[in-house]
């Protein structure tokens, strides 16, 4: 400038010549307000012509001023005339021209206005202007704050503490949220005053890991129990991460607190706040390499095996567990026509056509398929049981583009079904063959008993009275004991025979429950007749069943109510039935002597007697039976009772189903 000031030209030529130069405006106006002169930078950058300032010629269009807020300024609003009333520069203000024929584009200028006073006085005589073109800095200003206000929305809507300390580790200046949260004003959190707010167990710890995390620069992240402003501890996870400048120092830390309590309600907020604050720290590069990683990870972490296919067959990407299960290197699976690598041939050797190959199925028409067992072939030529899923992928266009295969090794699935299977084939010969030795054991039983009670009875018969009194008891505990040997025999048959084809042969059918129960009431007739008894019933609802079976399991209820009944109480038996969604629900309850709980469940064990026989006669098979008989149906008999107060049996049985 000393060497343009050299210049033996006029000083406002030279002043000229370097504003040009530096591309900064200058203008002189006069103390009314016209406008003096104005160099080629000040033209260009107004978009008017000097005859178009000095008013010699008039300016095109719409073209105004408007201030930083975008309000339309009058000339008397601008810098040039405060400068001029006021006598004092007006320095660093900004305003925006709008130039016709930009598509409504503002041009921001940052002015100076420099006042020259009359000697003397404070009056101005002229107002010299200089303004530079900072379109560009308001531009990335603009965009400076809108990122500032959406990393503030998006703050606020993360419901979460947010805090910021110095390069240090220091925490101070206003943290509006974390004193929301805790109730700490700044010279309660300062420094590391903020760790009072921590619960009194998690403040060594908390501090440890922030001491950590400063010594080292890297994230800081732990967990402790965060004192609320109404004193409630709520747990929180602490995470803060280092902004670092170009040159690598530590500017600031950023860091939030999230409330673990309400995490899976957070964590969609604290995932897009963190893909945010990978953006501004790494950009959209690093967001991608982070993705890339982590589906890498999430691939060589799965158990099962997983390979990528294009469409024309070809494995784009494999996880070390399929290499591993097929005993391929990756790099050999990598680009190797899929089918016919590990998929040629069918389990039993054959040869597998491509055309019927599922995985190739969805190549072409894009449709999902699951298949439970097929074989893939080792490396070694084994062939290698596996279920899998195959799942269609598409590019951006929505255009099918592949297929992923993921697949499972079922050689442990099948060889425990297959021995599941040796297990019921076993049991089911063994069934066969208890329910066969059973069968023919009573008979061979019956065979000597037989015997034994025709000639104790005609011992008892030929004898009688002939010996003493003793000897004719004996006769008579033995003919007793035939009797109930018999019967106990016949109900071992009895409770074998159930569940075996039905108890009749036939296959279940329509069982109307009143019908039934007009049979069971002809069973029990003479028991009723003898007791004085009374047998009702409402049931209307038809089960399926083995007709045989049902009026057997009914009897034996019935019988029991009326067998087991108070001294001098006639029994009542009421037989009611009521549907329960597809079951029908049947109970039976007496006024009987009833059962204690704790032999709720042990009556239905066989030869259970819970009271003398001299009492109640029986041999302690019959409710064994009759749940035998409910689960050989499908359903369940339980019972609900007490001393004294009578007995409740609830029946569950199939309702049946059938069309009209």
């Amino acid at each position: 400038m000393l060497l343009h000031l050299r210049d033996s030209r006029h000083p406002l030529e030279v002043a000229e010549e370097l504003m040009d130069g530096l591309g900064l405006g200058l203008l002189v106006q006069a103390e009314d307000g016209r406008v003096l002169q104005a160099n080629a930078a000040g033209q260009r950058l107004l978009d008017l012509s000097l005859a178009q300032m000095t008013g010699a010629v008039p300016a095109g269009g719409d073209w105004h001023v408007v201030s930083a807020a975008g309000e339309r300024l009058s000339a008397g609003d601008l810098p040039t005339r405060a400068a001029q009333q006021t006598g004092e520069p007006q320095r660093g203000v900004l305003l925006g021209i709008v130039v016709p024929g930009e598509a409504g584009e503002t041009r921001w200028l940052n002015v100076t206005a420099l006042p020259r006073h009359i000697p003397g006085t404070q009056q101005a005589k002229q107002v010299t202007t200089v303004f530079a073109d900072v379109t560009r800095e308001q531009s990335l200003r603009h965009d400076l704050e809108r990122s500032e206000q959406r990393y503030r929305s998006l703050v606020e809507a993360t419901s979460q503490i947010v805090w910021t300390t110095a390069a240090d580790g220091t925490f101070g200046g206003p943290q509006p949220d974390w004193t929301a949260f805790t109730g700490q004003q700044e010279p309660e959190y300062a420094g590391l005053g903020w760790l009072m707010a921590l619960h009194p167990e998690d403040r060594a710890a908390a501090g440890l890991a922030w001491a950590h995390a400063l010594s080292t620069r890297s994230l800081y992240e732990t967990e402790y129990r965060l004192r609320r402003a109404d004193g409630t501890y709520l747990p929180m996870l602490a995470r803060g991460v280092p902004v670092v400048s170009p040159g690598g120092q530590v500017r600031e830390w950023v860091g939030v607190n999230q409330d673990l309590s309400a995490v899976k309600a957070a964590e969609a907020h604290l995932r897009a706040w963190g893909t945010e604050l990978e953006g501004r720290v790494a950009g959209r590069t690093r967001e991608l390499a982070e993705l890339t990683r982590f589906s890498t990870l999430l691939l060589t972490a799965a158990g099962e095996g997983i390979f990528g296919l294009d469409r024309r067959g070809r494995t784009t990407f494999v996880n070390p567990a399929a290499a591993r299960l097929l005993g391929h290197s990756i790099e050999r699976l990598i680009g190797a026509d899929q089918h016919a690598l590990i998929h040629h041939r069918r389990a039993d050797g054959s040869a597998y056509p491509l055309a019927e190959c599922p995985i190739h199925q969805t190549l072409h028409d894009g449709q999902p398929r699951r298949c439970e067992e097929d074989v893939f072939w080792h490396a070694g030529g084994q062939a290698v049981p596996v279920s899998y899923v195959v799942s269609p992928t598409h590019d951006a266009a929505g255009e099918l583009s592949g297929a992923v295969v993921m697949f499972q090794d079922i050689s442990e699935r099948q060889q425990a079904r297959a021995g599941l299977e040796a297990a019921v084939r076993d049991l089911e010969r063994s069934n066969a063959e208890l329910e066969q030795f059973a069968y023919v054991a009573s008979h061979d039983l019956q065979e000597p008993l037989r015997t034994l009670g025709s000639y104790a009875e005609l011992l008892a018969r030929r004898y009688h009275g002939q010996l003493d009194d003793r000897a004719d008891q004996y006769l008579g505990f033995m003919v007793e004991a035939v009797g109930r040997m018999r019967g106990l025999i016949q109900d071992l048959l009895g409770f074998a025979r159930v569940g075996r084809d039905g108890g009749s042969g036939a296959v279940p059918t329509a069982v109307s429950l009143d019908a039934a129960l007009r049979q069971v009431a002809g069973n029990v007739g003479a028991l009723l007749e003898a007791t004085g008894g009374e047998l009702t019933w409402d049931a209307p609802q038809t089960v399926l069943g083995h007709p045989g079976l049902l009026v057997q399991l009914l009897t034996n209820l019935t019988g029991n109510g009326l067998k087991f009944h108070r001294e001098g109480v006639p029994p009542r038996v009421r037989v009611t039935a009521a549907l329960a969604g597809e079951e029908v629900l049947i109970r039976v309850t007496d006024n009987g002597i009833g059962i204690a709980p704790e032999y709720h469940e042990r009556v239905f064990a066989i030869f259970q007697r819970l009271n003398p026989r001299e009492t109640y006669p029986g041999n302690g098979m019959g409710l064994a039976i009759c749940r035998k008989i409910a689960e050989a149906h499908g359903g369940r008999l339980t019972l609900s009772s007490a001393p004294g107060e009578g007995t409740t049996f609830h029946l569950q049985l199939p309702q049946w189903r059938g069309s009209a």
